[in-house]
């Protein structure tokens, strides 16, 4: 008998390559020294790019997710992705998320996000309201009106480029949240193609 309890915090991500995620923390370094205020900056090693986050869920959830995640990924081919530009969410008057962006594939990474979120209603995990921009979180803004040197940032990072990867899989990751951040844990890997 499977646990219906639904104590499992999870998100399904692509995990990019450990030289962008350390070429992230370079340039986060950099912005840490040009953006002050009430700002709180993510750790790059927990850094995804987030397609599909469930919240609390059970193992049997596991079990229907990760059979969705397996039709869609075998039918998609692996992506060429680049993680640069600098942005936030939702605009410079009311910044919350810094982030920098994805270039590449991405409309294949649109296009299998959105037939995993098809998948993912059917099975009782509503559809995402918000249309999904690949993204990996910075930092959280806690209040803007305290917060200095965004817009020069991004005027000045206009070119910021972390490189490129290949995404070959997706992962189901568990998160645990603790006093010292969230801790990551893959429970399931999905090859693409």
């Amino acid at each position: 008998m499977m646990s219906e309890e639904k104590n499992i915090r999870a998100f399904l991500a692509v995990e990019p390559a450990s030289e962008v995620l350390a070429a992230v923390e370079r340039f986060q370094g950099k912005l840490k020294r040009e953006i002050s205020g009430s700002v709180s900056w993510t750790r790059p090693q927990g850094n995804h790019l987030t397609l599909k986050f469930f919240g609390n869920i059970s193992l049997a959830d596991v079990e229907n997710i990760s059979s969705a995640v397996t039709r869609q990924a075998s039918i998609t081919p692996h992506l060429s992705l680049k993680i640069g530009r600098l942005g936030v969410f939702p605009d410079l008057r009311r910044p919350r998320v810094l982030w920098v962006g994805t270039t590449g594939d991405v409309e294949k990474l649109v296009a299998l996000q959105k037939r995993l979120d098809k998948e993912f209603a059917a099975i009782g995990f509503p559809a995402e309201e918000r249309p999904f921009r690949a993204h990996l979180t910075l930092a959280r803004i806690r209040d803007a009106r305290t917060t200095a040197g965004i817009e020069e940032a991004m005027k000045k990072h206009t070119d910021f480029a972390a490189g490129e990867f290949e995404a070959a899989e997706l992962i189901l990751f568990q998160s645990r949240l603790t006093p010292q951040g969230a801790i990551y844990t893959k429970l399931k890997t999905f090859l693409l193609g």
